[in-house]
């Protein structure tokens, strides 16, 4: 019997084994912690955060709803859903610890500590029961997932009836022209800023690498689906440069 973890997957440009990945993004974001927020507003020219606006639009958060937040990282989103909520409690689940660390300074130093968890694990395999969350929100983290496919069934076992799946995530821009002039900014630009701000041009060359890699808009809308959510749709943000999926577990 072959073991999943020797399947051979990408990882950027590189081939490796599956075993190997989550050890490999979690070395790339412990490089990049103390830096991610910063790098996030120079590569988008602050435009992730009218994403994020835009995620939270269609999210409606309401008072009292309890939010999963998987590669929640530093704990953007899961800030945004608490204000937006007004009440609720929000639980940030990252690979990476030292993206928890710099979360929990954030949070220590505003008015939200008390309504928010953080803790280490991995979207394929979450530490909560059955029917937990109102609310799964998974921002620029699920193509850094080993299998993907997992964990979006994992997003719908840990969601009551009800609740809803959104996944932000960069994506593909149906202009040829348009997704080459993008592409030429993506690989020679920002690794080059990496390098400059945050001193490491290998993991953002590999996270430009994996924008590429992910499924487009189409095909990973029938992953949605496939994990069991009903009344899956997706809006383009940017022209495509970034996608918003939503689904319900009815």
């Amino acid at each position: 019997m072959t073991d999943e973890n020797d399947d051979l997957i990408d990882f950027g440009r590189e081939t490796i084994h599956a075993g190997e990945k989550a050890g490999r993004v979690r070395g790339v974001f412990s490089s990049v912690a103390s830096k991610y927020d910063i790098m996030n507003d120079v590569m988008s020219a602050g435009v992730h955060r009218l994403w994020k606006d835009a995620m939270m639009d269609w999210l409606a958060p309401r008072p009292g709803q309890k939010l999963l937040d998987v590669a929640g990282g530093t704990g953007d989103i899961s800030f945004r859903f608490l204000k937006r909520a007004g009440s609720g409690h929000a639980t940030v689940l990252d690979l990476t610890e030292p993206m928890l660390i710099e979360g929990r300074k954030r949070a220590e130093a505003g008015e939200m500590a008390d309504m928010l968890d953080w803790v280490v694990g991995d979207a394929m395999a979450l530490p909560f029961e059955d029917d937990s969350f109102d609310i799964y929100t998974i921002s620029f983290g699920i193509r850094n997932v080993t299998r993907p496919q997992e964990a979006l069934n994992e997003a719908y076992r840990v969601l009551r009836p009800g609740g809803r799946l959104m996944v932000l995530e960069f994506s593909q821009l149906p202009n040829r022209a348009m997704q080459k002039a993008y592409d030429l900014y993506s690989f020679n630009v920002i690794p080059r800023m990496g390098q400059m701000i945050a001193g490491d041009r290998d993991s953002y060359q590999y996270l430009v690498e994996s924008i590429r890699n992910f499924p487009d808009q189409e095909t990973f809308l029938g992953m949605v689906r496939a994990a069991g959510f009903e009344n899956a749709k997706y809006r383009n943000l940017t022209m495509g440069v970034a996608a918003l999926h939503s689904g319900w577990k009815i």
